[in-house]
């Protein structure tokens, strides 16, 4: 069976499955099928033979975990010579830590010392700030710097659908700001949850997929969907997802990106939502953010990511978003290009329960090396 992402059929699944099944879904492989106009079998077969050979890294439903966390993108300025070994750490051993990045720039500039990068996530009731500082005292980081985002733009993935955008393409309206809220939930809510999010294997990639969930939770299935479904209503829901393997190459040799670029432009205070708005409104884009970088970065507000198999297509991604500021009448004082090189990307875990153990352990081990 092919299981390469550029077979026309995988083509076809992959151009839904990777982000256009929006919410909780019931029955999310018929709705893949559905709107792929693929069999659903067909559609089963072929996502758990690219999930076996790691076509696809990962199918879970995702939530929205920055109303559930206090979450950030994290820039770390590490010596040199312990820039692996912080690499490696804060992917297999913190939980928190999900993307992990190494990024560099094609000229020395504003922030260019600060090569690695993170998403962190910490529940809410503890520190993000305190688990940073935790994190640099292990790695050996000089500094870093906390970006938490304001606001939302644009999430999501697509990467399948996106190879053959053209630079310039946009939607017709500008995109609207998501606001990062807070929501609370309680003990069965979070049961739900974290059997919601945790990734299927190929055998779970059949009809009702949600039922070995909801006996995992100790509820019917039916409180599950009712639970589930209220969730969704609250925003706390995101996308069920297939993830391409997009930095690696697949079994068979094949890319689905090579380069991911992180775009910063910094625009004038109190006009963050509508510069926001116009850059999260290009089609190219995975992610656009509203986030403070400060003054080590030259005060960059607007960040956003693409990807691609050609740096300089990205450049002409980067170009029209920039011309189309310009046109729009938006001031742009400095921007500049992060380039992803070694990457890993895992889910951050969010449960309160979760980070209370490692809290727990890290403060167990500290105190027996002293």
């Amino acid at each position: 069976m092919p299981i390469e992402h550029d077979d026309p059929i995988n083509a076809r699944i992959l151009a839904i499955s990777e982000d256009k099944i929006e919410g909780f879904v019931r029955e999310p492989f018929q709705e893949i099928a559905r709107r792929s106009g693929i069999d659903v079998d067909m559609v089963m077969a072929r996502i758990a033979a690219m999930l076996r050979a790691r076509t696809i890294r990962r199918v879970r439903q995702t939530l929205l975990a920055t109303n559930l966390a206090d979450g950030a993108l994290v820039a770390w300025k590490v010596p040199e010579d312990k820039i692996d070994n912080a690499f490696d750490w804060m992917f297999q051993r913190d939980p928190f830590s999900g993307h992990v990045v190494l990024r560099s720039t094609d000229t020395v500039t504003a922030g260019s010392d600060y090569k690695l990068w993170t998403t962190v996530k910490v529940p809410h009731g503890f520190s993000l700030e305190q688990h940073c500082g935790l994190l640099a005292e292990k790695v050996g980081a000089k500094r870093f710097r906390v970006m938490r985002a304001k606001g939302i733009f644009a999430l999501g993935v697509g990467h399948v659908r996106r190879k053959t955008i053209e630079p310039g393409s946009k939607a017709d309206q500008a995109a609207k700001m998501i606001p990062v809220q807070t929501v609370a939930l309680n003990e069965r809510e979070w049961g739900v949850l974290l059997a919601l999010k945790r990734e299927f294997t190929p055998e779970e990639i059949r009809p009702t997929p949600w039922l070995a969930r909801a006996k995992e939770a100790g509820i019917s299935l039916d409180e599950f969907y009712r639970i589930a479904e209220e969730l969704n209503a609250r925003k706390v829901i995101g996308r069920f997802s297939t993830f391409l393997e997009h930095v690696k190459p697949s079994a068979g040799g094949v890319r689905v990106t090579r380069f991911n670029g992180l775009f910063h432009w910094a625009v004038p205070a109190g006009r963050e939502v509508e510069a926001g708005g116009e850059v999260g409104r290009h089609h190219i884009l995975t992610h656009c953010y509203w986030r403070e970088a400060g003054p080590e970065f030259k005060n960059v507000n607007i960040m956003a990511v693409a990807h691609g198999t050609d740096k300089k297509r990205l450049l002409d991604h980067k170009a029209a978003i920039d011309r189309h500021l310009h046109s729009g009448g938006i001031p742009v004082s400095y921007t500049n290009v992060f380039w992803g090189g070694r990457s890993e990307i895992k889910p951050s875990e969010i449960s309160p329960k979760a980070y209370r153990d490692w809290l727990a352990s890290y403060t167990k081990g500290t105190a027996a090396r002293s």
